[in-house]
């Protein structure tokens, strides 16, 4: 088997970028005075319901992307709640002032990345007609440009950095359109991109831990679940670009890489076997509804019922290629199937696969083939549902048939499925520049020298950092391990109380919290201001180290007051004159001799979560009364 090293990624003409994106702290929203700060549960106070439609951007054409969720001709509903929403989400009122903490930011984060800072920020809208923004465009603001970064010895190239609204999060799909929560859009967040020429699956995960890295050192990054994201872009020689988008697991992101590369190189090989079969094309859509009114299939019998319809379309020439696997579970079928979905039908029955597993009636299948005029060495594909969505599907289904013939890779954008599987699905075609326009509701802003001055002096650095925590943390290991972990900023704010324990806080984020994880702790929810709480009772010598990770367990588990879990578990430490009592105890009831690790192990297996081992050592040791350890 070839190894996958460098070399390979470059013979086969491997490209990689990446697009990450960061939420910002900031106390507001980037256009208005709704707090930035996200909160669960909330009731709306209003519902607002929507249909979007795409317009030609400022070159004048109208963005494929935003074309093909036009077609979809879906309803979206906002819920709105007060003080985290307001006119300017819902773009019912103009937008206020850009947010100058997000822009002090945005500029810190661009000079820390060494980029160009223009002499004047020009905010601009980005159509998006997926529902995302109830005002069907994201505001947008370059502010750095040609920059870099050294990741691991190597320079990456940083093209463009970007201050822009987050967009609505989806609350669930209904029956009658998509339902958004508005509590997210508006809330700042920064886009880094980097140019296309990441050299391998693994060098595109060294630079995305890299940069998130950089955003932490600013303190200026949300934490938590979804506050940020990595898109991948990735092509190889015969394919095409394609978006990977909303990765947020940094491990798994270099596999999701490998799978679309081996996604690809499947599909030129099927362009390539079709274009040497001489009758390969795509047939019109069929209404064959006649053939299967007494249907065994639930797909088909539901649809018919509800007075929908069964269409049918011809592929020549492709006899055995959609069955072909392409990803792991995944075949060309899968993918022509994700394309019908997004008329609104629950996806394709094709002729590749077994028709007793959906429960086809004797000669249905033969049937269909023969209305089609499906013969030898061809397939053919099935799709039920109303009859608008159905036709809808069809146009989706050919056009991504087609272009297996003619194209074998589609630019578009996907969407992880199956994270244990590293794969993708199909969810819009890619957007290009047409979506593009100004923003004339916003006033262009000019980048002064006291501004540039203040990024500048604030800008973040990895090197510094990383010199500052071998410092504090006394192992290079240990400090390799924080600098890019996601909680680098939650350890810079616990390590901050005098008198800290660095080396623990540390240890405990790192390793105490990973190990509490797998065994279904849910310690990530526990408050910044708890846990700042529990080192310091550390850290004053009222609980010892055991005794911290039986406190998170209580925290993971509901939040309570710090001192009231100590004094209800009975968790106070025992030391000094307390724990000298103990020993003395101990000693006596050993008739005054004993092994000293035996007399350890029985204080230890009483007193585990109130004595300190380093404390009852030194008392033993004091009181002379054994040798050494046995």
């Amino acid at each position: 088997m070839e190894v996958k090293d460098v070399s390979y990624y470059r013979r086969i003409g491997f490209l990689c970028g990446l697009e990450i994106h960061q939420r910002l702290a900031t106390a507001e929203k980037l256009f208005c005075s709704c707090t930035a700060t996200l909160q669960q549960g909330e009731l709306p106070a209003a519902e607002v319901r929507r249909r979007q439609r795409a317009v030609a951007g400022e070159l004048g054409a109208v963005d494929r992307a935003a074309s093909f969720e036009q077609e979809k001709e879906q309803q979206f509903i906002y819920r709105v709640s007060d003080g985290h929403a307001c006119l300017v989400d819902i773009d019912e009122e103009p937008p206020h002032s850009l947010n100058a903490e997000a822009m002090a930011a945005a500029l810190s984060i661009s000079c820390g990345m060494h980029a160009d800072i223009p002499d004047e920020l020009e905010p601009m809208r980005k159509l998006v007609v997926d529902g995302s923004n109830p005002s069907a465009f994201q505001r947008t603001t370059k502010v750095g440009m040609d920059g870099y970064l050294n990741v691991n010895g190597t320079r990456v190239a940083i093209t463009s950095v970007f201050l822009e609204e987050e967009s609505a999060g989806i609350e669930r799909r209904a029956e009658d359109g998509v339902v958004y929560d508005t509590g997210r859009i508006g809330i700042p967040l920064v886009e880094i991109d980097t140019d296309p020429h990441l050299g391998s699956p693994e060098k595109a995960k060294e630079t995305a831990l890299a940069i998130g890295t950089l955003l932490r050192l600013t303190g200026k990054a949300q934490r938590g679940i979804g506050t940020i994201r990595q898109d991948v872009n990735v092509s190889i020689m015969g394919g095409a670009r394609v978006e990977i988008k909303g990765l947020q697991d940094l491990d798994s992101l270099d596999k999701f890489v490998e799978n679309e590369v081996l996604r690809q190189q499947n599909l030129v090989k099927i362009k390539e076997e079709l274009s040497g079969r001489k009758n390969a094309s795509v047939g019109g859509a069929v209404d064959i509804t006649h053939l299967f009114t007494s249907t065994g299939v639930k797909i088909i019998s539901n649809a018919i019922s509800s007075g929908g319809i069964v269409l049918g379309i011809a592929l020549g020439g492709f006899g055995g290629i959609l069955g072909r696997e392409i990803n792991p579970e995944r075949r060309l079928g899968t993918e022509i199937s994700d394309y019908a979905k997004m008329g609104g039908v629950n996806g394709i029955i094709h002729s590749d696969e077994d028709p007793r597993k959906y429960g086809f009636r004797p000669g249905e299948m033969e049937a269909a083939a023969k209305a089609l005029g499906a013969g030898e060495g061809d397939a053919f594909i099935l799709i039920a549902g109303r009859r608008d969505s159905a036709y809808t599907a069809a146009s989706f289904a050919s056009e991504r048939a087609k272009a297996a013939i003619g194209l074998g890779v589609v630019p578009e954008t996907r969407a992880a499925v199956n994270n244990n599987m590293h794969t993708t699905k199909f969810m819009r075609p890619l957007a290009g520049r047409s979506r593009m326009y100004p923003e004339t509701d916003a006033t262009p802003i000019e980048v002064s020298g006291s501004m540039l001055a203040e990024a500048r002096a604030s800008a973040p650095d990895l090197d510094a950092a990383m010199a500052g925590l071998m410092s504090e943390l006394k192992s290079r290991a240990l400090a390799d391990q924080m600098i890019m972990s996601p909680r680098l900023q939650l350890y810079r704010e616990l390590a901050g109380e005098a008198g800290s324990d660095k080396a623990f806080i540390a240890n405990t984020l790192l390793q105490k919290f990973t190990e509490m994880r797998r065994a279904g702790c849910n310690v990530d929810a526990i408050p910044a201001g708890r846990l700042s709480g529990l080192f310091k009772a550390h850290s004053e010598g009222r609980i010892t180290k055991n005794a911290v990770e039986e406190i998170l367990k209580s925290l993971s588990e509901r939040d309570a007051d710090i001192e009231d879990i100590i004094k209800a578990r009975g968790l106070s430490r025992v030391t000094g004159s307390g724990l000298r009592k103990i020993v003395l105890e101990e000693l006596e009831a050993a008739g005054g001799g004993g092994n000293r690790g035996a007399i350890i192990n029985r204080i230890m297996s009483k007193h585990r979560l109130n004595v300190d081992g380093d404390e009852l050592n030194r008392i033993l040791s004091e009181e002379g009364r054994h040798g050494k350890e046995a």
